[in-house]
């Protein structure tokens, strides 16, 4: 039996298929092909994402790691030269910028606010002329990596789209189309387990980039990760945050266990500032609050405590 199909049925788009060609073709245009040249000669390439219509370029800092020289290409066949304005190898992110103005730029999203199974799309710009695309769902949220510079990078997204080579520092985005994570790593030898820098992450990086082309922190010597607090505790202790971050690793003789926090503390409040996530801790351990006693509120075995500890500063 024959069965004939109009051309609307053939030219229907079903709901996942369009928002994942809204999301390329919302980001595509301001994803760039960057080319790496060093003194020794040898030469890498990667992707990043413009994200200001004056040619500021997002990416992975092991990208441009060793370079001296940066070019940047778009899909619309464009090549412009591009400089490092800052790089921090702790978190993964670069930022270039591009010679020129009135560039294709994508929009940041949120990445506290992305679900496990939500749709994502991985875009990179591997040759220059053509930007590829995958998608995928939100496998998992809160993970951590070591970065090059052996920092653990926290509040990492896993994702099952799959990362095609030179696409390390292109963009995740949503289906909306908003930039929600910076492509990172893919683990070998493993089948669908791809990571992003949540934007969240890299919104804080960038500022400190821009302003002074790198981040200089304050540590406590943590691991630590976001967790969602018992209702019933949050209204307790009248919080509006209904998350927190529970310590689950300190490092032997750094300041977090010189000044008694402890494995399992949960960490509410530094500084008299609110701490809902592991990126609110990493936003507040600034170079300014280094060398100095800051009072850390945490619940300890359903207890509220006071520790007071001296972060160090980050070298």
């Amino acid at each position: 039996m024959t069965v004939h199909h109009s051309d609307a049925e053939f030219n229907e788009i079903d709901p996942y298929s369009q928002r994942v060609i809204n999301a390329f073709e919302t980001v595509g245009p301001a994803v760039a092909h960057i080319t790496v040249h060093s003194k020794k000669g040898r030469s890498g390439t990667g992707s990043g994402v413009i994200f200001a219509p004056d040619g500021y370029v997002l990416t992975n800092s092991h990208v441009v790691s060793g370079g001296y020289r940066f070019e940047a290409s778009l899909t619309d066949g464009r090549h412009f030269e591009a400089t490092l304005v800052g790089d921090d190898p702790g978190t993964d992110l670069a930022v270039l910028r591009l010679s020129a103005t009135g560039l294709p730029h994508a929009s940041f999203g949120r990445s506290d606010r992305l679900k496990v199974g939500q749709l994502v799309v991985a875009i990179g710009n591997p040759l220059g002329y053509q930007a590829t695309v995958t998608a995928g769902i939100v496998s998992a949220l809160g993970r951590t990596l070591r970065s090059s510079s052996g920092r653990l990078i926290e509040s990492v997204i896993q994702t099952d789209a799959p990362l095609n080579p030179g696409n390390s520092g292109g963009p995740l985005v949503d289906g909306v189309g908003r930039v929600v994570g910076i492509n990172t790593a893919i683990i070998g030898g493993a089948q669908g387990i791809c990571f992003a820098i949540g934007i969240d992450t890299a919104v804080d990086v960038v500022t400190h980039l821009m302003r002074e082309g790198r981040v200089r922190r304050s540590r406590l010597g943590i691991l630590g990760q976001t967790i969602s607090l018992d209702p019933r505790v949050a209204v307790r202790l009248k919080r509006k945050a209904a998350s927190a971050v529970l310590i689950s690793e300190l490092q032997s003789g750094e300041a977090g266990q010189k000044g008694g926090l402890a494995k399992g503390d949960v960490v509410l409040e530094l500084d008299g500032e609110t701490v809902a996530s592991v990126d609110d801790l990493h936003r507040l351990l600034t170079a300014e609050r280094a060398d100095r006693p800051l009072d850390i509120l945490v619940l300890r075995r359903a207890s509220l405590e006071t520790v007071t500890i001296v972060p160090a500063l980050e070298r």
